[in-house]
């Protein structure tokens, strides 16, 4: 049975506030933090990117799960931000990370799914005997257009994990993984444009709601399992009103998310949110805790996983810094002149 045997995770640390935004455009800072309850979100530097994002994050991911990295079989590299149309994002990381060159890789998009998409290509070569250790990395830098709503909460950040089944390497088991998939038109970022667009009245019910509650009934449905069976649980965060909303929707206690809810002080990262929210929940689980996690990408998909805590996470423990301490840590506030610099809004030349 393939499972994680390690992650690591990485964010920027500039830091900045719904009310610096909101001054600019003139807007209620406190009924924007209330409507989508977020405070703050992550912005890169001038010199950060997905790739190097996914970079910090998989260099912390093979210390945390004390493997070679030349163990590696796979990289996997999901993102909307990769830093090249065409220049593969996974070889950067293999290179920085020592994994040689027998290593299958590829860049994946499926907006702020792709990430968990890769954990499900890493999940079959593992489970057929394909490849010792592969790794699967959700990194991002999302983008939002200047003055729409996405700029409150489009941060950076990413997540990488490395799923293997070799026993007493397991931290946790992924007991089980399903897909709900359709095409529906709620956000798109075409070839060559700055910014995505999004259409409003699909955003929420018929691609949120819909697929993230479709992807965990059928979850529910093959395993047998109910809410009440899963000490956590995570939710696609785009805000941090929508995985509130849905979690009580399907059944499961504020409680199950809290660990895993990290929208409101990092915005939302994309690829890496919901790999974000299980790293974190990781960081406080114990043997035997099950902890559901369903991802959303737009377009529209859902992800969702059942897993369970195995003994050795304890032995893990310490070999990487708890997500929640890295957010803590080194935080500098910009203001709005410099959130649109670092995020190249004000071209250079």
């Amino acid at each position: 049975m393939a499972g994680i045997v390690g992650y690591g995770v990485h964010f920027p640390i500039y830091r900045i506030r719904v009310e610096e935004i909101a001054k600019v455009w003139n807007e209620d800072a406190e009924a924007i933090k209330n409507g989508l309850n977020i405070k703050e979100k992550t912005v890169p530097g001038r010199d950060e990117d997905a790739a190097t994002i996914a970079v910090e994050a998989a260099r912390r991911a093979v210390r945390h799960a004390g493997i070679n990295a030349k163990e590696i079989g796979a990289v996997y590299v999901g993102s909307e931000s990769h830093p090249y149309a065409v220049k593969p994002t996974a070889a950067t990381v293999i290179e920085a990370i020592d994994a040689g060159n027998n290593v299958m890789a590829a860049d994946l998009e499926f907006a702020c799914k792709a990430g968990t998409a890769g954990v499900q290509m890493a999940m079959g070569l593992v489970d057929s005997n394909m490849v010792k250790y592969g790794m699967a990395i959700g990194s991002d830098t999302s983008q939002g257009r200047p003055g729409d709503a996405l700029e409150y909460t489009a941060s950076a950040g990413g997540a990488a994990f490395i799923i293997g089944k070799e026993k007493g390497k397991v931290i946790a088991d992924i007991l089980k993984t399903v897909s709900y998939t359709t095409d529906t038109p709620d956000f798109w970022r075409r070839e060559g444009a700055s910014f995505p667009s999004h259409g409003g009245r699909f955003t929420g019910e018929p691609a949120y709601f819909k697929h993230i509650t479709n992807a965990t009934k059928l979850l529910l449905e093959e395993t047998g399992m109910k809410p009440a069976d899963f000490t956590y649980a995570i939710f696609h965060q785009p805000n941090g009103k929508f995985p509130v909303n849905v979690s009580k929707q399907l059944g499961f206690t504020e409680k199950q998310i809290e660990h895993g809810l990290l929208t409101p002080i990092i915005g939302n990262t994309y690829s890496g949110a919901s790999l974000l929210g299980l790293a974190a929940t990781l960081d406080v689980a114990k043997a035997g805790d099950r902890i559901l996690v369903t991802s959303f990408g737009s377009g529209a998909g859902s992800d969702s996983f059942a897993i369970e805590v195995t003994d050795s996470i304890e032995a893990a423990r310490g070999r990487t810094t708890k997500v929640k301490d890295l957010i803590g840590r080194n935080k500098v506030y910009i203001d709005y002149a410099t959130y649109l610099k670092n995020r190249d809004t004000i071209k250079m030349k």
